[in-house]
């Protein structure tokens, strides 16, 4: 699964990074994203004419959920189900975004607890979790926006530790992922890997990063 990822590179970035025009919401650097939150996504704008930012509450709530507190139990979309599980089967037709981060952190049963990882691109460049993100109105006719992380098998870095690692997409495949109008299940789902094991690395962090309030620099510092 995905629980908590890192984003602290500065707005231009991600703009430069993710070809996202326009003007980009204000964005504090975060170690310690958690569910819940609202988060940066990269949204493909109909007819394939750009990308814009949007910010997205990290648990998707299915447009026909009665109650909006499913969206915490849907943090994650399995890759393998998403498209045809209902939850996520439209999501993954119509509405697929790219959720930026730097990083990710997963934990591993040791003795004396869970010690948390950190996860990194070796060339400490961002990158682009796959996700799904639906619309979901309220009673009183307001709209919630949230999204979901894919997840698929673990290559062997993230294996170390986990048997489940976030969906990261190639920046070649992120047109095809965002094109709204491209929907063929067969070519979205080859997308879904593991993402080579040669480009990342992992290290262990504090159990600082345990709690998601703490979110400074201490959550990604390496312990022995």
């Amino acid at each position: 699964m995905c629980g908590r990822y890192t984003l602290s590179v500065r707005n231009e970035t991600l703009g430069e990074k993710f070809g996202v025009g326009g003007s980009l919401p204000e964005l504090s650097p975060s170690y310690n994203v958690a569910p819940g939150r609202e988060v940066p996504a990269v949204v493909g704008d109909a007819g394939g004419d750009g990308r814009r930012l949007e910010m997205l509450r990290w648990g998707l709530i299915p447009s026909w959920a009665d109650d909006p507190g499913i969206g915490y139990r849907m943090i994650n979309a399995r890759a393998e189900t998403a498209p045809s599980k209902p939850s996520f089967r439209r999501a993954f037709k119509e509405r697929r975004c790219l959720i930026p981060a730097d990083g990710f952190y997963e934990w591993k049963k040791e003795e004396g607890g869970k010690q948390p990882y950190h996860f990194r691109m070796k060339d400490g460049e961002p990158f682009a979790f796959a996700g799904l993100w639906e619309s979901w109105k309220d009673p009183d006719g307001g709209t919630v926006r949230s999204c979901a992380i894919l997840t698929t098998e673990a290559n062997e870095v993230v294996g170390e530790v986990h048997h489940r690692m976030p969906v990261i997409l190639p920046f070649e495949d992120h047109d095809m992922w965002l094109d709204p109008d491209f929907d063929e299940k067969d070519p979205l789902a080859a997308l879904l890997v593991p993402y080579p094991d040669d480009a990342l690395e992992a290290y262990p962090v504090s159990r600082f990063v345990n709690r998601p309030g703490n979110d400074d620099e201490r959550c990604v510092e390496r312990v022995a």
